[in-house]
């Protein structure tokens, strides 16, 4: 039996869009080096490392800065930043309310502090507080793990405080759902764009 729900971010709750992230890097920064960082599961170099919680958002703005026009500021690099994500459809935001009245919901994301911030305002866009939804958000870059590590599993494990059979995973990576089935997680796979409702059909 099921009795909590963790969800990844990007691609299953949010729509993420790395080609405009891309052209922003390029049209306002001039920063080539984007094109050989971004990935649609695993980020490279120094947006691996501030996913990963290696270097802080500060330092990942400067080393961005340092290889970019000049005149550029910290803002722009946010702006980049958030072309990344492009939305969420307003479905989401009502099956996440309807869940979390029947289920604790967790977050479980490569995430940066950069995007966690957009994150927020998109729900809260959408009429949602994200305290009120998720028991708890791990992200990588608090946590200093990355999935598919499955010690990032077992620490969410952990603080969930059930057995793994009695957790439901939900991601669009292949690869993160065979991690978390190998330590007898639940999972799901939803690949950007398929329709999350037909997931929880019949919960």
């Amino acid at each position: 039996m099921i009795k909590a729900i963790v969800f990844d971010m990007g691609g299953v709750l949010v729509d993420l869009d790395p080609k405009a992230c891309i052209r922003a890097f390029l049209d306002i920064l001039g920063y080539e080096r984007i094109k050989e960082l971004i990935d649609p599961y695993h980020q490279k170099g120094i947006y691996g490392e501030l996913e990963e919680g290696a270097i802080s958002a500060d330092e990942f703005r400067a080393a961005v800065l340092a290889e970019s026009r000049p005149g550029c500021t910290p803002q722009d690099v946010d702006r980049c930043m958030d072309a990344m994500i492009s939305g969420m459809e307003p479905y989401k935001a009502d099956l996440l309310r309807e869940l979390s009245q029947k289920y604790p919901l967790y977050l479980l994301s490569n995430n940066n502090e950069i995007a966690r911030i957009r994150y927020h305002k998109i729900l809260s866009s959408l009429g949602l507080d994200w305290r009120s939804v998720f028991r708890e958000e791990f992200c990588s870059f608090q946590m200093k793990l990355l999935k598919p590590d499955p010690e990032f599993f077992r620490e969410a494990i952990r603080r969930i405080g059930l057995p793994p059979e009695e957790i439901l995973f939900v991601d669009d990576s292949q690869t993160n759902i065979e991690a978390a089935r190998s330590l007898g997680i639940q999972t799901v796979l939803s690949p950007q764009g398929a329709d999350l409702r037909k997931v929880f059909e019949g919960f």
